[in-house]
């Protein structure tokens, strides 16, 4: 069998393409790569109107079953290929986009999706939300990305202090003159002329991590992930802990522009002894290891997610989450192993909707949860290690319920193996997925 897949960052750019348009989606396919290697010969294409029939071509002339897997949304997903085309997407809002705003027809999600017959996505969430739009017989899984056994050798207690090696720019909130960042200042300044804090805070590339460690990795522009309340909710919580550290680990290419936000926004949480760590650092594989380690809690306080890697990483490597249990993560967030916060309905807007039209419902996220969350993680982790431990093992197993290889692997192949044979025109295939 023949696999072709596409997503639009090329796994050489990855550091360079951080925060830009479906950076995400090269992650998500990296991860399914070992199954899809185990179903047949993947070829990826970088051009898949060009490229992907020419293949298709040359298998049906050999008699080979050929299939293509498009990382990508919808509306940015191939249509009109001889090849069977599958999208494979993630969505976080209760409605599909089901209008051709911007004069584009494809921004009609439902559109696309009938036309191309099937989908793979990776919650259960989306696959209601795709059923109710597109009606309950629409062929779609919910396969999520296969990681929970590639966590498992980051498990086991943290060691004490930890010394992670960074090569970008660190801000310490408690090392930086944060009356420079009043608004007053902000509004007066021209473009450019609030310059960003020096770095004065690391020691030759080195953060020292010690105590309690909140951490959370997202892309500071995009507006999903609520990062001001993930803020002021930590520091509002244990303002006169200084044993207390949360680290953002900013996934951008240049969030330059949007940091002074996030310094007058620490500016007006007033004099604390915690710690906010702003990072923007490309972490090869050992920090990140190493900054996973020395991580007591992950933090996710978002409107919505499609899947969120960085906590499923977290918590199939035992640790546990402050999180709140909707769209996609109500499939692996729960109270055994999450200070789970509390959230409800509000109106939402597509993202890529340049209109920005309320057309959907998104999560609001009850701040004082947030608060009570940070408050009682602290507590736990301080003065009850086995309820800590077993929050941990909880967070670790319900991961492997939802995402490890032995339950992702016949999905993905049993789903795959369906659509080739409905689209078969010879019919019923006789090769079998491995």
């Amino acid at each position: 069998m023949i696999l072709i897949v596409h997503t639009s960052t090329a796994a050489t750019r990855i550091a360079q393409q951080l925060g830009r348009p479906e950076y995400s989606y090269r992650f998500v396919l990296d991860e399914f790569r070992p199954l899809l290697d185990e179903l047949g010969t993947v070829i990826e294409v970088g051009e898949p109107e060009r490229e992907v029939d020419v293949i298709h071509a040359r298998c049906r002339r050999d008699g080979e079953p050929c299939v293509f897997l498009s990382f990508m949304p919808p509306n940015k997903t191939p249509i009109g290929l001889a090849c069977p085309t599958i999208p494979v997407f993630a969505w976080e809002y209760e409605a599909l986009p089901i209008e051709e705003f911007g004069g584009k027809p494809r921004n009609d999600w439902t559109r696309v999706l009938a036309k191309l017959g099937h989908a793979l996505t990776h919650s259960s969430f989306t696959v209601e939300r795709t059923h109710a739009a597109l009606g309950d017989d629409f062929p779609i899984a919910c396969v999520p990305a296969p990681l929970w056994e590639r966590m498992q050798e980051l498990r086991g207690p943290r060691n004490g202090p930890t010394r992670l090696h960074v090569d970008g720019l660190v801000i310490d909130s408690q090392r930086i003159d944060l009356s420079a960042y009043r608004k007053s200042l902000l509004l007066a300044a021209e473009p450019d002329v609030l310059p960003l804090p020096e770095v004065r805070d690391v020691d030759r590339g080195v953060i020292a991590l010690d105590g309690v460690v909140y951490t959370a990795i997202f892309n500071p522009h995009d507006a999903r992930k609520n990062w001001m309340e993930m803020i002021s909710g930590f520091c509002d919580a244990l303002r006169d802990k200084s044993d207390a550290t949360l680290l953002i680990k900013l996934t951008h290419y240049d969030p330059a522009d949007i940091i002074p936000t996030y310094l007058e926004q620490l500016y007006k949480m007033g004099r604390m002894s915690c710690r906010v760590l702003l990072v923007h650092a490309y972490l090869h594989k050992p920090d990140y290891n190493a900054l996973l380690r020395a991580t007591t809690y992950a933090v996710n306080t978002s409107h919505g997610e499609g899947q969120c890697l960085p906590l499923m990483e977290y918590m199939s490597a035992g640790k546990p989450a402050l999180a709140p249990q909707h769209t996609s993560m109500r499939d692996y967030v729960d109270s055994d192993g999450t200070f789970v916060i509390d959230s409800s309905v509000e109106p939402g807007t597509w993202p890529h909707d340049q209109r920005q039209a309320f057309r959907t419902l998104r999560r609001r996220i009850h701040y004082q949860s947030v608060v009570e969350a940070y408050r009682r993680s602290y507590h736990v982790a301080r003065h009850e290690p086995q309820v800590y431990a077993a929050m941990g093992d909880a967070a670790a197993a319900s991961l492997q319920r939802y995402c490890s290889i032995e339950v992702v692997r016949p999905r993905l192949h049993r789903f795959i193996h369906d659509r080739l044979e409905a689209s078969s025109p010879t019919g019923p295939m006789h090769a079998h997925p491995a």
